[in-house]
């Protein structure tokens, strides 16, 4: 309760956090983490030895990634169900796990898509996503930005300067829309406790180049100046303050950001961005959306009754929506073993930081499963055995089992003894690991990508790659450039 009470007390100094409902003194609960909850169990969260081995008889083997389709459309419906006042849209945050199958199957279900580059926007359009169904917020503003929003796609201005292009560009259409990314002033991450420091998942607070900063969108700032220079109309706010983030923190800078709606009369819709907690292992917790987006709810309400405006919400989930719905499927392919008090037995994988790269940036941990390299249940043993999981890459940073929070410190984790050969599954890689690697490093091609479909059917949505695809844009220059000139002094 200590640090809710501060996180109250730091908002309330906020300029903007006054004149809404105030959260609710009791803390938010969250749901179980759909995580595994036993040390050895028999299947992973989706796959059991045998769909474990159908898998890798479809990418023609190993390391691959596994998506569940049923797992999907349960998020996604979550996701869906979300409390609002006066209309919802869900926007997928592709930079999780960009695959055209994911973005179409989402797509399906009436979600849009939050894209974080313009090559983003590009991939979403090639996969047949509509335009209009398209945000794109953004640290580097494309040279062809106008060329997407012409085709209808949303631009959200996250820095003084973006927004200053865009009007530059929009200048002799007055009234053309666009949305402004607003930095509230504080962050929450899930690796961090503070709402101001720097964090490598929080993107909120002074310590962070994320959004507009909150003070500049005062009148007479260089907001309002330039909004009212070239008669923009601002019909869209955002912001987003991390990812995995407190619940409480959440629900305070969402009512803090009805504070800037009121500065722009012409915004019909408020995004808050994602960064939903997602358990993905036991004592982890995963966020209630139901609990935390109520009192939101009753918020817009007030709103709408003070300003006379219904403003529709926007969320953007990525991890919520597919960080369980993913697993890394790999073999063991080496075991070995230091002895002493400081001794370890290592499993070494055949994937690594090429293809899951949260446990070396942030100590994250992920669920891990050892199944026979038979695929068949009746072979799974008992005997267990505490290891480190490492990675095939030749770099000490490629650890699968780090300490929780701490990427520089050994983990040992009890798991099924394993002999070489082996599947070992990570559960909890559906986001931001096949779309955030260290792809490439020692020259490890893209594993492929498999969708495991309701009866528990894999189809492959992405080949592995050719080796030759890695190399194939350099350029050899010949010896002539490498000669010594003549006359010259060789070292």
């Amino acid at each position: 309760m200590k640090f809710q009470t501060a996180v109250v007390l730091l908002l309330s100094t906020v300029p903007g956090t006054h004149g809404f409902a105030s959260l609710s003194s009791s803390p938010i609960t969250t749901r179980p983490s759909a995580a595994l909850h036993m040390a050895n169990p028999t299947q992973s969260v989706f796959l059991t030895p045998e769909t474990a081995k159908a898998c890798i008889e479809c990418a023609e083997g190993t390391p691959l990634y596994a998506y569940s389709l049923e797992k999907l459309d349960t998020s996604a419906n979550e996701c869906l169900a979300f409390p609002n006042a006066f209309g919802l849209t869900v926007r997928y945050a592709m930079k999780s796990c960009p695959n055209a199958a994911i973005l179409q199957f989402f797509s399906s279900k009436g979600i849009h898509i939050d894209a974080s580059s313009g090559y983003e926007v590009r991939r979403a359009l090639a996969a047949g996503i509509p335009p209009q169904h398209i945000s794109l917020s953004t640290q580097e503003l494309p040279a062809d930005f106008a060329e997407f929003v012409d085709q209808g796609v949303l631009l959200n201005a996250c820095s003084v300067s973006q927004l200053e292009r865009f009007a530059q560009h929009y200048q002799d259409k007055p009234g053309t829309k666009l949305g402004i990314r607003v930095n509230p002033g504080v962050g929450s991450g899930g690796f961090s406790k503070s709402t101001t420091s720097f964090s490598k998942t929080n993107v909120g607070g002074p310590s962070s180049s994320f959004g507009i900063w909150h003070e500049l969108l005062n009148e007479g700032g260089p907001v309002q100046e330039i909004v009212d220079k070239y008669g923009l109309t601002v019909e869209r706010i955002h912001t987003h303050i991390g990812s995995g983030s407190d619940p409480v923190i959440w629900q305070q800078v969402a009512k803090q950001s009805l504070s800037f709606c009121k500065m722009f009369k012409s915004v019909h819709s408020l995004n808050l961005g994602g960064g939903y907690k997602v358990g993905r292992v036991e004592g982890e917790i995963s966020t209630d959306l139901q609990e935390i987006g109520a009192p939101v709810t009753e918020a817009f309400r007030e709103f709408a009754q003070e300003e006379g405006r219904e403003l529709k919400l926007e969320i953007e989930p990525g991890t919520y929506l597919v960080a369980m719905a993913g697993a890394i499927v790999s073999t063991v392919q080496d075991k070995v073993e230091t002895t002493g008090e400081d001794g370890h037995i290592f499993l070494k994988l055949d994937a690594g930081m090429t293809d899951v790269l949260r446990p070396s940036l942030y100590g994250a941990v992920h669920p891990i499963t050892v199944l026979p390299a038979s695929g068949n249940s009746a072979d799974i043993g008992s005997e267990t055995e505490d290891v480190v999981v490492v990675g095939h890459c030749c770099e000490s940073g490629d650890l699968m089992t780090p300490k929780p929070g701490e990427p520089e410190a050994l983990g040992e984790r009890m798991l099924r003894k394993a002999t070489i050969g082996d599947i070992l599954v990570m559960d909890g890689s559906g986001a931001y690991c096949a779309g955030m690697s260290a792809k490439h490093y020692n020259s490890f091609p893209e594993a492929p990508e498999v969708l495991v479909d309701r009866e528990g059917k894999p189809h492959l949505i992405r080949k592995r790659q050719p080796l030759n695809e890695i190399f194939k844009n350099e350029i050899t220059v010949g010896n002539a450039v490498f000669a010594v000139p003549v006359g010259a002094n060789p070292l």
